[in-house]
Protein backbone atom coordinates (compact mmCIF):
# COMPACT_ATOMS: atom_id res chain seq x y z
CA UNK A 1 0.00 0.00 0.00
CA UNK A 2 0.90 3.46 -0.32
CA UNK A 3 1.43 5.50 2.56
CA UNK A 4 -0.15 9.36 2.75
CA UNK A 5 2.15 11.93 4.22
CA UNK A 6 1.12 15.21 5.56
CA UNK A 7 3.74 18.17 6.92
CA UNK A 8 3.82 18.29 11.30
CA UNK A 9 1.62 21.66 12.21
CA UNK A 10 -0.78 22.91 14.75
CA UNK A 11 -4.45 23.36 14.37
CA UNK A 12 -6.08 26.64 14.83
CA UNK A 13 -9.60 25.01 15.31
CA UNK A 14 -11.40 22.12 16.55
CA UNK A 15 -12.10 19.51 14.04
CA UNK A 16 -16.51 19.27 13.35
CA UNK A 17 -18.63 18.34 16.36
CA UNK A 18 -20.84 16.29 14.44
CA UNK A 19 -19.03 13.32 13.97
CA UNK A 20 -18.62 10.16 16.11
CA UNK A 21 -16.11 9.46 18.39
CA UNK A 22 -15.98 7.33 21.37
CA UNK A 23 -16.36 8.54 24.94
CA UNK A 24 -13.10 9.32 26.95
CA UNK A 25 -13.36 5.76 29.15
CA UNK A 26 -13.90 3.28 26.08
CA UNK A 27 -11.30 5.61 24.30
CA UNK A 28 -8.89 4.51 27.09
CA UNK A 29 -10.21 1.08 27.08
CA UNK A 30 -9.52 0.87 23.37
CA UNK A 31 -6.06 2.49 23.35
CA UNK A 32 -4.92 -0.09 25.51
CA UNK A 33 -5.78 -2.53 23.90
CA UNK A 34 -4.84 -1.56 20.14
CA UNK A 35 -1.37 -0.68 22.11
CA UNK A 36 -1.23 -4.46 23.07
CA UNK A 37 -2.56 -5.06 19.62
CA UNK A 38 0.28 -2.95 17.97
CA UNK A 39 3.10 -4.58 20.27
CA UNK A 40 2.02 -8.78 19.35
CA UNK A 41 -0.57 -8.50 16.55
CA UNK A 42 -2.62 -11.68 16.80
CA UNK A 43 -4.31 -11.51 13.35
CA UNK A 44 -6.99 -13.97 12.00
CA UNK A 45 -7.36 -13.87 8.22
CA UNK A 46 -9.34 -15.78 5.88
CA UNK A 47 -7.71 -15.82 2.40
CA UNK A 48 -10.30 -16.88 -0.62
CA UNK A 49 -9.29 -17.86 -4.30
CA UNK A 50 -11.19 -18.48 -7.05
CA UNK A 51 -11.29 -18.48 -10.48
CA UNK A 52 -12.63 -14.97 -12.25
CA UNK A 53 -14.84 -17.05 -14.05
CA UNK A 54 -17.40 -19.92 -14.08
CA UNK A 55 -19.01 -22.44 -17.29
CA UNK A 56 -22.09 -22.89 -16.73
CA UNK A 57 -23.66 -26.16 -16.65
CA UNK A 58 -26.35 -27.63 -19.05
CA UNK A 59 -29.08 -29.90 -18.54
CA UNK A 60 -28.47 -32.63 -15.62
CA UNK A 61 -24.55 -32.02 -16.58
CA UNK A 62 -22.70 -30.50 -13.58
CA UNK A 63 -19.66 -28.46 -14.55
CA UNK A 64 -18.18 -28.19 -11.34
CA UNK A 65 -16.22 -24.97 -10.97
CA UNK A 66 -12.40 -25.33 -12.05
CA UNK A 67 -10.35 -24.77 -10.32
CA UNK A 68 -12.61 -25.06 -7.60
CA UNK A 69 -12.69 -22.31 -4.91
CA UNK A 70 -10.41 -22.90 -1.92
CA UNK A 71 -10.09 -20.99 1.72
CA UNK A 72 -7.14 -20.45 3.65
CA UNK A 73 -7.01 -19.77 7.44
CA UNK A 74 -3.70 -17.83 8.80
CA UNK A 75 -2.60 -16.16 11.30
CA UNK A 76 -1.91 -16.46 15.39
CA UNK A 77 -5.50 -15.31 16.23
CA UNK A 78 -6.64 -18.47 15.22
CA UNK A 79 -4.44 -20.37 17.63
CA UNK A 80 -5.78 -17.59 20.59
CA UNK A 81 -9.15 -18.05 19.59
CA UNK A 82 -9.22 -21.31 20.35
CA UNK A 83 -7.54 -21.74 23.44
CA UNK A 84 -10.06 -18.88 24.82
CA UNK A 85 -12.97 -20.86 24.02
CA UNK A 86 -11.64 -24.28 25.16
CA UNK A 87 -10.72 -22.11 28.68
CA UNK A 88 -14.51 -21.38 29.08
CA UNK A 89 -15.70 -24.59 28.09
CA UNK A 90 -13.94 -27.28 28.92
CA UNK A 91 -15.66 -29.74 26.51
CA UNK A 92 -14.13 -28.22 24.10
CA UNK A 93 -11.36 -30.31 23.79
CA UNK A 94 -12.12 -31.07 19.96
CA UNK A 95 -12.13 -27.49 18.67
CA UNK A 96 -11.97 -26.46 14.79
CA UNK A 97 -13.34 -23.89 12.27
CA UNK A 98 -15.90 -25.30 9.89
CA UNK A 99 -17.89 -23.25 7.56
CA UNK A 100 -20.36 -23.35 4.34
CA UNK A 101 -19.52 -22.14 0.97
CA UNK A 102 -22.15 -21.74 -1.84
CA UNK A 103 -23.52 -18.70 -4.31
CA UNK A 104 -24.98 -15.74 -3.25
CA UNK A 105 -28.31 -16.46 -5.32
CA UNK A 106 -28.89 -19.35 -2.91
CA UNK A 107 -31.77 -19.05 -0.35
CA UNK A 108 -30.67 -19.38 3.60
CA UNK A 109 -30.71 -23.02 3.88
CA UNK A 110 -27.02 -24.98 4.65
CA UNK A 111 -28.44 -27.61 2.67
CA UNK A 112 -27.86 -25.83 -0.79
CA UNK A 113 -24.35 -25.38 0.36
CA UNK A 114 -20.94 -27.10 -0.01
CA UNK A 115 -19.86 -28.00 3.80
CA UNK A 116 -16.05 -27.58 4.27
CA UNK A 117 -14.06 -29.03 7.04
CA UNK A 118 -10.50 -27.27 7.42
CA UNK A 119 -7.51 -29.15 7.57
CA UNK A 120 -4.00 -28.03 9.15
CA UNK A 121 -1.09 -27.75 6.56
CA UNK A 122 2.67 -28.19 7.66
CA UNK A 123 2.72 -24.12 7.48
CA UNK A 124 -0.28 -24.30 10.02
CA UNK A 125 -2.35 -22.14 7.88
CA UNK A 126 -5.88 -24.16 7.80
CA UNK A 127 -6.89 -25.38 4.59
CA UNK A 128 -10.13 -26.31 2.51
CA UNK A 129 -11.54 -26.71 -0.84
CA UNK A 130 -15.09 -26.55 -2.48
CA UNK A 131 -14.65 -29.35 -5.42
CA UNK A 132 -18.94 -29.86 -5.60
CA UNK A 133 -19.68 -25.86 -6.64
CA UNK A 134 -21.68 -25.14 -9.96
CA UNK A 135 -23.83 -22.82 -11.58
CA UNK A 136 -27.09 -24.38 -13.77
CA UNK A 137 -28.63 -23.35 -16.72
CA UNK A 138 -31.38 -21.65 -14.85
CA UNK A 139 -29.44 -19.06 -13.44
CA UNK A 140 -29.60 -15.80 -15.61
CA UNK A 141 -27.22 -14.04 -14.26
CA UNK A 142 -23.78 -12.96 -15.67
CA UNK A 143 -22.05 -12.52 -12.85
CA UNK A 144 -22.15 -14.01 -9.27
CA UNK A 145 -20.04 -14.12 -5.68
CA UNK A 146 -19.33 -16.97 -3.74
CA UNK A 147 -20.54 -16.70 0.14
CA UNK A 148 -18.53 -18.35 3.00
CA UNK A 149 -19.72 -18.85 6.38
CA UNK A 150 -17.66 -19.81 8.90
CA UNK A 151 -18.50 -21.18 12.14
CA UNK A 152 -16.80 -22.64 15.85
CA UNK A 153 -17.20 -26.12 16.41
CA UNK A 154 -19.32 -25.03 19.43
CA UNK A 155 -21.65 -23.35 17.43
CA UNK A 156 -20.37 -19.73 17.32
CA UNK A 157 -20.76 -17.97 14.14
CA UNK A 158 -17.55 -16.15 12.87
CA UNK A 159 -18.90 -14.42 9.91
CA UNK A 160 -19.79 -14.40 6.61
CA UNK A 161 -17.25 -13.58 3.47
CA UNK A 162 -18.00 -12.94 -0.11
CA UNK A 163 -15.57 -13.84 -3.36
CA UNK A 164 -14.84 -11.22 -5.41
CA UNK A 165 -17.31 -10.91 -8.89
CA UNK A 166 -17.58 -14.17 -10.87
CA UNK A 167 -18.42 -13.91 -14.75
CA UNK A 168 -20.64 -16.32 -16.12
CA UNK A 169 -19.45 -17.67 -19.86
CA UNK A 170 -21.15 -21.06 -21.92
CA UNK A 171 -18.12 -21.93 -23.01
CA UNK A 172 -14.48 -21.43 -23.80
CA UNK A 173 -14.35 -18.95 -26.84
CA UNK A 174 -12.95 -20.85 -30.23
CA UNK A 175 -12.66 -17.49 -31.61
CA UNK A 176 -9.84 -14.84 -32.10
CA UNK A 177 -10.37 -12.89 -29.28
CA UNK A 178 -11.05 -8.87 -29.98
CA UNK A 179 -9.32 -6.68 -27.28
CA UNK A 180 -12.68 -4.85 -27.15
CA UNK A 181 -13.99 -7.70 -24.95
CA UNK A 182 -11.55 -7.54 -21.92
CA UNK A 183 -13.77 -9.60 -19.87
CA UNK A 184 -11.69 -12.61 -21.51
CA UNK A 185 -8.83 -11.80 -22.28
CA UNK A 186 -5.69 -11.61 -19.80
CA UNK A 187 -3.47 -8.99 -19.12
CA UNK A 188 0.19 -8.96 -17.90
CA UNK A 189 0.70 -9.03 -14.09
CA UNK A 190 -2.62 -10.46 -13.70
CA UNK A 191 -2.96 -13.78 -11.75
CA UNK A 192 -4.16 -17.06 -12.97
CA UNK A 193 -4.23 -20.81 -12.86
CA UNK A 194 -3.34 -23.45 -15.11
CA UNK A 195 -4.95 -26.91 -14.95
CA UNK A 196 -4.49 -30.31 -16.95
CA UNK A 197 -6.71 -33.04 -17.75
CA UNK A 198 -5.83 -36.36 -19.16
CA UNK A 199 -7.66 -37.26 -22.05
CA UNK A 200 -10.45 -34.50 -20.84
CA UNK A 201 -10.95 -36.45 -17.91
CA UNK A 202 -12.48 -34.79 -14.86
CA UNK A 203 -11.02 -37.23 -12.52
CA UNK A 204 -7.76 -36.69 -13.92
CA UNK A 205 -7.41 -33.47 -13.55
CA UNK A 206 -4.19 -31.83 -11.86
CA UNK A 207 -3.15 -28.10 -11.16
CA UNK A 208 0.37 -26.41 -11.37
CA UNK A 209 0.79 -25.28 -7.84
CA UNK A 210 4.38 -25.11 -5.64
CA UNK A 211 5.08 -27.92 -3.09
CA UNK A 212 8.80 -27.48 -0.89
CA UNK A 213 10.13 -24.64 -3.34
CA UNK A 214 9.93 -26.65 -6.36
CA UNK A 215 6.70 -26.99 -8.86
CA UNK A 216 4.41 -29.79 -8.81
CA UNK A 217 1.11 -31.14 -10.35
CA UNK A 218 -1.37 -31.61 -7.67
CA UNK A 219 -4.51 -33.56 -7.78
CA UNK A 220 -6.11 -31.36 -5.06
CA UNK A 221 -4.32 -27.87 -4.24
CA UNK A 222 -3.55 -25.26 -6.89
CA UNK A 223 -1.68 -22.09 -6.48
CA UNK A 224 -2.53 -18.60 -7.95
CA UNK A 225 0.85 -17.47 -10.65
CA UNK A 226 1.04 -14.07 -11.65
CA UNK A 227 1.58 -14.06 -15.22
CA UNK A 228 4.04 -11.58 -16.86
CA UNK A 229 4.97 -10.46 -20.36
CA UNK A 230 8.51 -9.93 -20.77
CA UNK A 231 10.47 -8.17 -23.49
CA UNK A 232 11.89 -10.99 -25.38
CA UNK A 233 14.66 -9.24 -26.54
CA UNK A 234 16.13 -8.89 -23.37
CA UNK A 235 18.35 -11.77 -22.17
CA UNK A 236 17.23 -13.69 -18.67
CA UNK A 237 19.18 -12.03 -16.70
CA UNK A 238 17.42 -8.71 -17.47
CA UNK A 239 13.82 -10.04 -17.69
CA UNK A 240 12.04 -5.93 -17.73
CA UNK A 241 8.07 -6.30 -17.45
CA UNK A 242 5.84 -4.92 -19.69
CA UNK A 243 2.17 -3.70 -19.43
CA UNK A 244 -0.57 -5.31 -21.81
CA UNK A 245 -2.88 -7.84 -22.98
CA UNK A 246 -1.15 -11.62 -23.18
CA UNK A 247 -0.83 -12.74 -26.57
CA UNK A 248 0.35 -16.43 -28.40
CA UNK A 249 3.80 -15.71 -29.11
CA UNK A 250 4.88 -13.70 -26.68
CA UNK A 251 7.70 -13.98 -24.01
CA UNK A 252 6.08 -14.29 -20.37
CA UNK A 253 7.23 -15.08 -16.46
CA UNK A 254 5.34 -17.78 -14.22
CA UNK A 255 5.63 -16.34 -10.77
CA UNK A 256 3.86 -18.26 -7.82
CA UNK A 257 1.76 -15.16 -5.24
CA UNK A 258 2.33 -17.63 -2.45
CA UNK A 259 5.95 -18.57 -2.55
CA UNK A 260 7.71 -16.09 -5.18
CA UNK A 261 8.98 -19.31 -6.98
CA UNK A 262 9.37 -18.60 -10.43
CA UNK A 263 9.79 -20.30 -13.75
CA UNK A 264 12.24 -19.53 -16.42
CA UNK A 265 11.11 -17.73 -19.40
CA UNK A 266 8.05 -19.26 -21.91
CA UNK A 267 7.05 -18.42 -24.68
CA UNK A 268 3.44 -19.53 -24.68
CA UNK A 269 1.65 -21.06 -28.01
CA UNK A 270 -1.90 -21.84 -29.01
CA UNK A 271 -2.62 -25.92 -28.74
CA UNK A 272 -4.95 -27.04 -31.59
CA UNK A 273 -5.95 -30.79 -31.45
CA UNK A 274 -2.55 -31.34 -29.67
CA UNK A 275 -0.15 -29.05 -31.90
CA UNK A 276 1.44 -26.26 -30.79
CA UNK A 277 0.40 -23.73 -33.06
CA UNK A 278 3.88 -21.65 -33.78
CA UNK A 279 2.52 -18.74 -36.08
CA UNK A 280 -0.39 -17.15 -33.87
CA UNK A 281 -0.39 -14.42 -32.73
CA UNK A 282 -3.95 -13.54 -30.88
CA UNK A 283 -4.81 -12.26 -27.47
CA UNK A 284 -5.43 -15.46 -25.36
CA UNK A 285 -8.65 -16.35 -23.70
CA UNK A 286 -10.03 -17.69 -20.65
CA UNK A 287 -9.86 -21.72 -20.34
CA UNK A 288 -7.79 -21.89 -23.45
CA UNK A 289 -5.80 -24.52 -24.32
CA UNK A 290 -2.18 -23.70 -24.32
CA UNK A 291 1.37 -24.67 -24.04
CA UNK A 292 4.57 -22.84 -22.53
CA UNK A 293 7.91 -23.29 -24.53
CA UNK A 294 10.89 -22.46 -22.50
CA UNK A 295 12.68 -19.46 -24.29
CA UNK A 296 16.01 -20.79 -26.63
CA UNK A 297 15.37 -24.55 -25.47
CA UNK A 298 15.17 -26.92 -28.37
CA UNK A 299 11.46 -27.74 -28.65
CA UNK A 300 10.78 -27.91 -24.85
CA UNK A 301 8.18 -28.12 -23.22
CA UNK A 302 6.44 -27.74 -19.68
CA UNK A 303 4.78 -30.70 -19.02
CA UNK A 304 3.93 -32.83 -15.88
CA UNK A 305 4.30 -36.47 -15.20
CA UNK A 306 1.58 -37.77 -12.71
CA UNK A 307 2.99 -35.21 -9.67
CA UNK A 308 6.16 -34.60 -11.00
CA UNK A 309 6.61 -31.30 -13.64
CA UNK A 310 9.03 -31.98 -16.02
CA UNK A 311 10.14 -31.02 -19.33
CA UNK A 312 8.75 -32.46 -22.85
CA UNK A 313 10.67 -32.36 -26.30
CA UNK A 314 8.13 -31.83 -29.02
CA UNK A 315 8.34 -33.42 -32.25
CA UNK A 316 8.15 -30.98 -35.52
CA UNK A 317 5.07 -31.52 -37.78
CA UNK A 318 7.42 -32.75 -40.89
CA UNK A 319 4.11 -31.58 -43.30
CA UNK A 320 3.61 -28.03 -41.44
CA UNK A 321 6.50 -26.17 -40.36
CA UNK A 322 3.65 -24.23 -38.30
CA UNK A 323 3.39 -27.08 -35.94
CA UNK A 324 4.90 -29.06 -33.12
CA UNK A 325 3.15 -32.17 -31.91
CA UNK A 326 2.82 -32.61 -28.14
CA UNK A 327 1.75 -34.93 -25.48
CA UNK A 328 -1.53 -34.66 -23.33
CA UNK A 329 0.59 -33.87 -20.12
CA UNK A 330 2.49 -30.84 -22.24
CA UNK A 331 -1.52 -29.08 -22.71
CA UNK A 332 -2.54 -26.96 -20.16
CA UNK A 333 -6.04 -25.15 -19.54
CA UNK A 334 -5.28 -21.18 -18.49
CA UNK A 335 -7.64 -19.66 -16.45
CA UNK A 336 -7.97 -15.96 -14.39
CA UNK A 337 -7.92 -16.42 -10.71
CA UNK A 338 -9.32 -13.93 -7.85
CA UNK A 339 -7.97 -13.45 -4.26
CA UNK A 340 -9.86 -11.61 -1.77
CA UNK A 341 -8.38 -11.38 1.80
CA UNK A 342 -10.01 -10.55 4.93
CA UNK A 343 -7.89 -9.91 8.27
CA UNK A 344 -9.44 -8.72 11.74
CA UNK A 345 -8.07 -9.27 15.31
CA UNK A 346 -10.93 -10.31 18.65
CA UNK A 347 -8.07 -11.29 20.55
CA UNK A 348 -8.30 -8.37 22.79
CA UNK A 349 -12.28 -7.72 22.02
CA UNK A 350 -15.46 -9.09 24.15
CA UNK A 351 -16.85 -9.99 20.42
CA UNK A 352 -20.39 -11.66 20.51
CA UNK A 353 -21.38 -10.38 17.24
CA UNK A 354 -20.22 -12.08 13.71
CA UNK A 355 -16.90 -10.26 12.63
CA UNK A 356 -18.72 -9.49 9.43
CA UNK A 357 -18.89 -7.46 7.43
CA UNK A 358 -15.28 -6.60 7.39
CA UNK A 359 -14.00 -3.50 5.99
CA UNK A 360 -11.51 -3.99 2.75
CA UNK A 361 -9.85 -0.86 2.16
CA UNK A 362 -8.30 -0.03 -1.37
CA UNK A 363 -6.97 3.31 -1.36
CA UNK A 364 -6.90 6.41 1.01
CA UNK A 365 -7.52 10.37 -0.33
CA UNK A 366 -6.40 13.42 1.61
CA UNK A 367 -8.56 16.63 1.25
CA UNK A 368 -7.82 19.70 2.55
CA UNK A 369 -4.77 21.56 4.66
CA UNK A 370 -3.28 24.09 6.84
CA UNK A 371 -5.72 23.59 10.23
CA UNK A 372 -7.25 20.28 9.30
CA UNK A 373 -6.92 17.41 7.12
CA UNK A 374 -9.48 14.86 5.63
CA UNK A 375 -8.51 11.32 5.30
CA UNK A 376 -11.14 9.50 2.75
CA UNK A 377 -10.48 6.01 3.47
CA UNK A 378 -12.27 4.06 0.35
CA UNK A 379 -12.94 0.74 -0.39
CA UNK A 380 -15.89 -2.00 0.63
CA UNK A 381 -17.77 -3.58 3.57
CA UNK A 382 -18.18 -0.38 5.73
CA UNK A 383 -20.76 0.71 8.04
CA UNK A 384 -21.30 3.53 10.60
CA UNK A 385 -19.83 1.54 13.65
CA UNK A 386 -16.57 1.85 12.56
CA UNK A 387 -13.81 4.32 13.42
CA UNK A 388 -10.43 5.02 11.79
CA UNK A 389 -7.62 5.05 14.21
CA UNK A 390 -3.88 6.16 13.57
CA UNK A 391 -2.02 3.55 15.16
CA UNK A 392 -3.28 4.03 18.87
CA UNK A 393 -5.05 7.31 18.08
CA UNK A 394 -8.40 7.47 17.36
CA UNK A 395 -9.66 9.92 14.66
CA UNK A 396 -13.16 11.53 14.73
CA UNK A 397 -14.77 9.61 11.78
CA UNK A 398 -17.88 9.93 9.52
CA UNK A 399 -19.69 7.23 7.80
CA UNK A 400 -20.60 8.35 4.26
CA UNK A 401 -21.05 5.08 2.45
CA UNK A 402 -20.84 1.59 2.56
CA UNK A 403 -17.73 2.59 0.03
CA UNK A 404 -16.31 5.74 1.60
CA UNK A 405 -15.38 6.00 5.36
CA UNK A 406 -14.52 10.23 6.40
CA UNK A 407 -12.15 11.33 9.12
CA UNK A 408 -10.12 13.89 10.73
CA UNK A 409 -6.52 13.36 10.49
CA UNK A 410 -4.96 13.17 14.29
CA UNK A 411 -2.52 16.02 14.98
CA UNK A 412 1.21 15.03 15.26
CA UNK A 413 1.38 15.56 19.55
CA UNK A 414 -1.49 13.06 19.94
CA UNK A 415 1.68 10.76 19.45
CA UNK A 416 2.78 12.12 22.54
CA UNK A 417 6.03 13.74 20.52
CA UNK A 418 7.08 17.29 20.80
CA UNK A 419 6.15 17.79 17.41
CA UNK A 420 7.41 21.54 17.06
CA UNK A 421 11.19 19.79 17.13
CA UNK A 422 10.57 17.11 15.07
CA UNK A 423 13.04 16.51 12.65
CA UNK A 424 11.86 12.94 10.84
CA UNK A 425 9.04 11.22 10.07
CA UNK A 426 6.13 9.43 12.02
CA UNK A 427 4.91 6.35 10.35
CA UNK A 428 1.30 5.30 11.69
CA UNK A 429 -0.58 1.79 10.76
CA UNK A 430 -3.84 2.91 9.74
CA UNK A 431 -6.55 0.66 12.04
CA UNK A 432 -10.38 0.27 11.42
CA UNK A 433 -11.80 -0.76 14.88
CA UNK A 434 -15.50 -1.88 15.46
CA UNK A 435 -17.64 -0.31 18.25
CA UNK A 436 -17.02 -3.87 20.46
CA UNK A 437 -12.88 -3.26 19.91
CA UNK A 438 -12.94 -5.43 17.00
CA UNK A 439 -9.49 -4.79 15.30
CA UNK A 440 -9.39 -4.62 11.25
CA UNK A 441 -5.92 -4.14 9.97
CA UNK A 442 -4.67 -3.11 6.74
CA UNK A 443 -1.29 -3.12 4.48
CA UNK A 444 -1.96 0.86 4.54
CA UNK A 445 0.08 3.37 6.78
CA UNK A 446 0.34 7.52 7.60
CA UNK A 447 2.75 9.20 7.73
CA UNK A 448 3.72 12.64 9.17
CA UNK A 449 6.67 14.87 8.14
CA UNK A 450 8.23 17.08 9.19
CA UNK A 451 7.26 20.94 8.06
CA UNK A 452 10.56 21.78 6.14
CA UNK A 453 9.71 19.16 4.12
CA UNK A 454 7.40 21.69 2.34
CA UNK A 455 10.82 23.56 0.96
CA UNK A 456 9.94 23.96 -2.21
CA UNK A 457 12.16 22.53 -4.49
CA UNK A 458 13.49 19.69 -1.85
CA UNK A 459 13.88 16.75 -3.14
CA UNK A 460 10.78 14.19 -1.44
CA UNK A 461 10.42 11.38 -3.74
CA UNK A 462 14.35 10.35 -4.16
CA UNK A 463 13.00 6.20 -3.54
CA UNK A 464 10.34 6.25 -6.66
CA UNK A 465 11.25 4.38 -9.20
CA UNK A 466 11.71 6.27 -12.45
CA UNK A 467 9.26 4.31 -14.83
CA UNK A 468 6.78 6.50 -12.70
CA UNK A 469 8.28 9.66 -12.18
CA UNK A 470 5.24 11.04 -14.53
CA UNK A 471 2.84 9.66 -12.68
CA UNK A 472 4.14 10.91 -9.06
CA UNK A 473 5.27 14.26 -10.37
CA UNK A 474 1.50 15.17 -10.98
CA UNK A 475 0.40 13.63 -7.85
CA UNK A 476 2.48 15.52 -6.28
CA UNK A 477 2.10 18.61 -7.61
CA UNK A 478 -1.53 18.38 -6.31
CA UNK A 479 -1.09 17.54 -3.51
CA UNK A 480 1.85 20.21 -2.39
CA UNK A 481 -0.78 23.14 -3.55
CA UNK A 482 -2.72 21.89 -0.47
CA UNK A 483 1.06 21.56 1.82
CA UNK A 484 0.66 17.46 1.34
CA UNK A 485 2.96 15.02 -0.14
CA UNK A 486 2.61 11.63 -1.31
CA UNK A 487 4.92 8.67 -0.91
CA UNK A 488 5.53 5.63 -2.19
CA UNK A 489 6.83 2.75 -0.05
CA UNK A 490 9.30 0.73 -2.05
Amino acid sequence: AEPLTHPCRPRSRSPPRCWLRSNPYQANLLRDSVRRYLQLPADQTVLILHAKVAQKSYGNEKRFFCPPPCVYLSGPGWKLKQEQIKARDLREAGFQVWGYMGLDSMGSSLMETQKLSFEEQPDAKGFSIAKALYISDTDKRKHFRLVLKLFFSNGQEIGTFHSKLIKVISKPSQKKQSLKNTDLCISSGSKVSLFNRLRSQTVSTRYLSVEGGAFIASARQWAAFTLHLADERCTRSEFPLREGYIRYGSVVQLVCTATGVTLPPLIIRKVMKQYAMLDVDEPISQLHKCAFQFQGSDHMYLCLSTEKVIQFQASPCPKEANRELLNDGSCWTIISTETVEYTFSESLACVREPVSPVPLIAALQLTGGGDVAMLEVQGEYFHAHLKVWFGDVEAETMYRSPKSLVCVVPDVSAFGSDWRWLRYPITVPLLLIRDDGLIYSSSFTFTYTPEQSCIPGQQVLSDVPQDSDKLLDSIHQEFTRTNFHLFMQT
